[in-house]
């Protein structure tokens, strides 16, 4: 998507970014750039409303859903992994214990579609 004309910051880059402008995930200049694009760019504009109504839909049906612990726990074991430095091939990974995560049982249950690149069982 463009609007043809040119822009200090390619429309490209602003829809790239789109969603780590949105949850305000970048440096202050770098938001500057981008409202200066939206204020330049109409169809990146209107990408930009459409995406933050959607964020906002998803966030008031699904907001005060809550997230099971184990879950939590899950997520957070592999953020600190990630931050500590170690990577998925090292140590023992969760995902080896976790049944639902072997190719062998993600085949056995028939209402999954196939990964990319893989042949449907």
């Amino acid at each position: 998507m463009s609007c043809g004309d040119p822009h200090e910051t390619e429309c490209a880059e602003v829809l790239d970014h789109l969603y780590e402008y949105l949850d305000n995930e970048m440096s202050d200049d770098e938001r500057a750039k981008f409202r200066e694009h939206f204020d330049e760019c109409h169809p990146c504009l209107e990408m930009y409303g459409l995406e933050q109504a959607v964020k906002k839909l998803v966030k008031r049906c699904c907001g005060s859903d809550q997230v099971p612990q184990d879950l939590r726990s899950k997520v957070m074991g592999r953020i600190d992994a990630i931050r500590s430095g170690q990577t998925a091939g090292a140590g023992s990974s969760r995902d080896e214990e976790d049944p639902a995560c072997q190719p062998e049982a993600a085949a056995a249950q028939p209402d999954r579609k196939p990964a990319a690149g893989q042949a449907p069982a």
